[in-house]
Protein backbone atom coordinates (compact mmCIF):
# COMPACT_ATOMS: atom_id res chain seq x y z
CA UNK A 1 0.00 0.00 0.00
CA UNK A 2 2.49 2.45 -0.06
CA UNK A 3 2.45 3.28 -3.31
CA UNK A 4 -0.76 4.84 -2.97
CA UNK A 5 0.72 6.52 0.16
CA UNK A 6 3.58 7.95 -1.87
CA UNK A 7 0.91 8.85 -4.72
CA UNK A 8 -1.44 10.46 -2.28
CA UNK A 9 1.52 12.72 -0.97
CA UNK A 10 3.11 13.32 -4.71
CA UNK A 11 -0.61 14.60 -5.92
CA UNK A 12 -0.70 17.20 -3.45
CA UNK A 13 2.32 18.48 -4.76
CA UNK A 14 1.50 18.58 -8.48
CA UNK A 15 -1.63 20.00 -7.42
CA UNK A 16 -0.16 23.01 -5.37
CA UNK A 17 2.73 23.37 -7.59
CA UNK A 18 0.73 24.41 -10.99
CA UNK A 19 1.54 21.21 -12.94
CA UNK A 20 0.60 22.76 -15.83
CA UNK A 21 -0.31 19.15 -17.35
CA UNK A 22 -2.54 18.64 -14.52
CA UNK A 23 -4.09 21.80 -14.56
CA UNK A 24 -5.12 21.74 -18.28
CA UNK A 25 -7.05 18.48 -17.40
CA UNK A 26 -8.78 20.44 -14.93
CA UNK A 27 -9.11 23.31 -16.97
CA UNK A 28 -11.17 21.09 -20.31
CA UNK A 29 -13.11 19.18 -17.59
CA UNK A 30 -14.47 22.89 -16.23
CA UNK A 31 -15.08 24.13 -19.93
CA UNK A 32 -16.58 21.36 -21.17
CA UNK A 33 -18.60 19.91 -18.16
CA UNK A 34 -19.87 23.58 -18.27
CA UNK A 35 -21.06 23.63 -21.80
CA UNK A 36 -22.62 21.06 -21.48
CA UNK A 37 -24.73 21.40 -18.37
CA UNK A 38 -25.99 24.81 -20.18
CA UNK A 39 -27.00 22.11 -23.02
CA UNK A 40 -28.88 19.94 -20.65
CA UNK A 41 -30.64 22.56 -18.47
CA UNK A 42 -31.51 24.82 -21.31
CA UNK A 43 -33.55 21.80 -23.54
CA UNK A 44 -34.12 19.37 -20.73
CA UNK A 45 -35.82 21.81 -18.36
CA UNK A 46 -38.91 22.81 -21.09
CA UNK A 47 -39.14 19.18 -22.22
CA UNK A 48 -39.47 18.00 -18.46
CA UNK A 49 -41.89 21.08 -18.08
CA UNK A 50 -43.96 19.98 -21.16
CA UNK A 51 -43.89 16.21 -20.67
CA UNK A 52 -45.27 17.28 -16.96
CA UNK A 53 -48.69 19.65 -18.15
CA UNK A 54 -48.91 19.45 -21.53
CA UNK A 55 -51.28 16.75 -23.17
CA UNK A 56 -50.40 15.54 -26.36
CA UNK A 57 -50.69 11.85 -28.08
CA UNK A 58 -48.17 9.54 -27.22
CA UNK A 59 -47.39 11.59 -24.15
CA UNK A 60 -46.72 8.53 -21.88
CA UNK A 61 -44.43 7.32 -24.80
CA UNK A 62 -42.34 9.94 -24.18
CA UNK A 63 -41.78 9.68 -20.24
CA UNK A 64 -41.05 6.17 -20.76
CA UNK A 65 -38.51 6.66 -23.35
CA UNK A 66 -37.30 9.63 -20.96
CA UNK A 67 -37.02 7.77 -17.97
CA UNK A 68 -35.26 4.65 -20.13
CA UNK A 69 -32.55 7.10 -21.62
CA UNK A 70 -31.36 8.03 -17.72
CA UNK A 71 -29.53 4.50 -18.10
CA UNK A 72 -28.41 4.98 -21.42
CA UNK A 73 -24.40 3.70 -21.89
CA UNK A 74 -22.37 6.65 -21.89
CA UNK A 75 -19.84 4.48 -24.18
CA UNK A 76 -22.79 3.97 -26.52
CA UNK A 77 -23.92 7.94 -26.94
CA UNK A 78 -19.90 7.74 -27.45
CA UNK A 79 -20.74 5.94 -30.35
CA UNK A 80 -23.73 7.62 -31.63
CA UNK A 81 -22.41 11.02 -31.56
CA UNK A 82 -18.86 10.15 -32.82
CA UNK A 83 -21.12 8.67 -35.98
CA UNK A 84 -22.45 12.12 -36.71
CA UNK A 85 -19.56 13.86 -36.33
CA UNK A 86 -17.09 11.94 -37.83
CA UNK A 87 -15.92 13.11 -41.64
CA UNK A 88 -18.88 10.77 -43.31
CA UNK A 89 -21.24 11.67 -40.91
CA UNK A 90 -24.00 13.94 -41.29
CA UNK A 91 -22.50 16.91 -38.98
CA UNK A 92 -18.81 15.88 -40.48
CA UNK A 93 -18.92 19.40 -41.92
CA UNK A 94 -18.81 20.78 -38.44
CA UNK A 95 -15.32 19.67 -37.53
CA UNK A 96 -16.38 19.37 -33.97
CA UNK A 97 -14.48 15.76 -33.43
CA UNK A 98 -11.92 15.81 -30.83
CA UNK A 99 -12.97 19.22 -29.66
CA UNK A 100 -14.67 20.79 -26.67
CA UNK A 101 -17.69 21.76 -28.05
CA UNK A 102 -18.08 18.58 -29.71
CA UNK A 103 -16.98 16.66 -26.58
CA UNK A 104 -19.77 18.82 -24.84
CA UNK A 105 -22.90 17.88 -27.21
CA UNK A 106 -22.11 14.34 -26.28
CA UNK A 107 -21.90 14.74 -22.14
CA UNK A 108 -25.29 17.46 -22.87
CA UNK A 109 -27.05 14.26 -24.10
CA UNK A 110 -25.77 12.56 -21.47
CA UNK A 111 -27.40 15.06 -19.13
CA UNK A 112 -30.31 15.90 -20.89
CA UNK A 113 -32.78 12.80 -19.88
CA UNK A 114 -31.48 13.65 -16.18
CA UNK A 115 -32.81 17.30 -16.01
CA UNK A 116 -35.99 16.29 -18.32
CA UNK A 117 -36.76 13.44 -15.73
CA UNK A 118 -36.45 15.54 -12.59
CA UNK A 119 -38.11 18.72 -13.72
CA UNK A 120 -41.19 16.58 -15.12
CA UNK A 121 -41.17 15.09 -11.39
CA UNK A 122 -40.90 18.37 -9.88
CA UNK A 123 -43.70 19.75 -11.49
CA UNK A 124 -45.99 17.05 -11.47
CA UNK A 125 -45.67 17.33 -7.07
CA UNK A 126 -46.35 20.98 -7.32
CA UNK A 127 -49.76 21.79 -5.91
CA UNK A 128 -52.53 22.06 -8.24
CA UNK A 129 -53.94 24.80 -6.78
CA UNK A 130 -50.84 26.91 -7.55
CA UNK A 131 -52.18 26.37 -11.19
CA UNK A 132 -56.00 26.80 -10.37
CA UNK A 133 -54.81 29.90 -8.58
CA UNK A 134 -52.74 31.59 -11.42
CA UNK A 135 -55.86 31.51 -13.82
CA UNK A 136 -57.80 32.95 -11.70
CA UNK A 137 -55.88 36.02 -11.34
CA UNK A 138 -55.85 35.74 -15.16
CA UNK A 139 -52.91 34.07 -16.08
CA UNK A 140 -52.22 33.43 -20.12
CA UNK A 141 -50.85 29.83 -20.72
CA UNK A 142 -47.35 31.72 -20.58
CA UNK A 143 -47.34 33.26 -17.58
CA UNK A 144 -48.63 30.03 -16.11
CA UNK A 145 -45.98 28.32 -17.20
CA UNK A 146 -43.51 30.62 -15.82
CA UNK A 147 -45.09 30.88 -12.30
CA UNK A 148 -44.80 26.86 -12.26
CA UNK A 149 -41.03 26.76 -13.53
CA UNK A 150 -40.61 29.47 -10.42
CA UNK A 151 -41.98 27.52 -7.88
CA UNK A 152 -40.11 24.40 -8.35
CA UNK A 153 -37.26 26.75 -9.57
CA UNK A 154 -35.05 24.52 -6.40
CA UNK A 155 -35.61 20.96 -7.72
CA UNK A 156 -34.83 22.03 -11.55
CA UNK A 157 -31.60 23.61 -9.86
CA UNK A 158 -31.18 20.38 -8.15
CA UNK A 159 -31.46 18.43 -11.38
CA UNK A 160 -28.73 20.48 -12.51
CA UNK A 161 -26.67 19.43 -9.88
CA UNK A 162 -27.53 15.57 -10.61
CA UNK A 163 -26.71 16.24 -14.32
CA UNK A 164 -23.41 18.01 -13.48
CA UNK A 165 -22.37 14.98 -11.48
CA UNK A 166 -22.78 12.72 -14.09
CA UNK A 167 -20.92 14.64 -16.56
CA UNK A 168 -18.16 15.62 -14.75
CA UNK A 169 -17.25 11.86 -13.98
CA UNK A 170 -18.07 10.25 -17.29
CA UNK A 171 -15.21 8.81 -19.16
CA UNK A 172 -16.74 7.36 -22.18
CA UNK A 173 -17.69 9.92 -24.25
CA UNK A 174 -15.16 12.25 -23.39
CA UNK A 175 -12.70 9.21 -24.55
CA UNK A 176 -14.32 8.61 -27.76
CA UNK A 177 -15.18 11.86 -29.37
CA UNK A 178 -12.63 13.86 -27.12
CA UNK A 179 -10.40 11.70 -28.13
CA UNK A 180 -8.11 12.60 -24.86
CA UNK A 181 -5.47 14.89 -26.66
CA UNK A 182 -3.23 16.18 -24.30
CA UNK A 183 -3.16 19.87 -23.79
CA UNK A 184 -6.53 20.34 -25.98
CA UNK A 185 -9.22 17.79 -24.85
CA UNK A 186 -8.03 15.11 -22.29
CA UNK A 187 -10.15 15.49 -19.39
CA UNK A 188 -9.56 14.88 -15.23
CA UNK A 189 -11.09 11.29 -16.33
CA UNK A 190 -9.60 10.31 -19.07
CA UNK A 191 -5.90 11.39 -17.67
CA UNK A 192 -7.23 9.05 -14.60
CA UNK A 193 -7.46 6.29 -17.17
CA UNK A 194 -4.10 7.49 -18.86
CA UNK A 195 -1.88 7.98 -16.29
CA UNK A 196 -2.98 4.57 -14.28
CA UNK A 197 -2.46 2.53 -17.31
CA UNK A 198 1.35 3.95 -17.73
CA UNK A 199 1.38 3.61 -13.58
CA UNK A 200 1.72 7.29 -12.82
CA UNK A 201 -0.42 7.11 -9.62
CA UNK A 202 0.79 10.79 -8.63
CA UNK A 203 -1.66 12.44 -11.36
CA UNK A 204 -4.14 9.59 -11.11
CA UNK A 205 -4.51 10.59 -7.46
CA UNK A 206 -4.18 14.13 -7.98
CA UNK A 207 -6.99 14.29 -10.66
CA UNK A 208 -9.10 11.64 -8.31
CA UNK A 209 -8.67 14.35 -5.49
CA UNK A 210 -9.50 16.86 -7.63
CA UNK A 211 -13.06 14.90 -8.80
CA UNK A 212 -13.51 14.54 -4.75
CA UNK A 213 -13.42 18.14 -4.19
CA UNK A 214 -15.94 18.73 -7.37
CA UNK A 215 -18.34 15.95 -5.69
CA UNK A 216 -18.42 17.45 -2.27
CA UNK A 217 -19.34 21.03 -3.77
CA UNK A 218 -21.98 19.14 -5.78
CA UNK A 219 -23.27 17.72 -2.60
CA UNK A 220 -22.86 21.04 -0.72
CA UNK A 221 -25.31 22.16 -3.29
CA UNK A 222 -28.00 19.66 -3.25
CA UNK A 223 -27.97 19.62 0.42
CA UNK A 224 -28.46 23.58 0.43
CA UNK A 225 -31.57 23.30 -2.07
CA UNK A 226 -33.06 20.18 -0.47
CA UNK A 227 -33.15 22.74 2.70
CA UNK A 228 -34.40 25.47 0.80
CA UNK A 229 -37.11 23.17 -0.81
CA UNK A 230 -38.26 21.72 3.00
Amino acid sequence: MDFLLDGLLRAFGLLFSGDPETWAAVSVTARSSAIALAGSLLIGAPLGFLLSVAHFRGRATARLAVDTLLALPTVLIGLLVYAFLTHRGPLGGMDLLFTIPGMAAGQALLGLPIVAALTAQAVEALDVRIRHTLLTLGANPRQVAMGLLWEARFAVMLAGLTAFGRIVSEVGIAMMVGGNIKWHTRTITTAIALETGKGQFAMGVALGLVLLALALVVNLGAAWLRRRMA
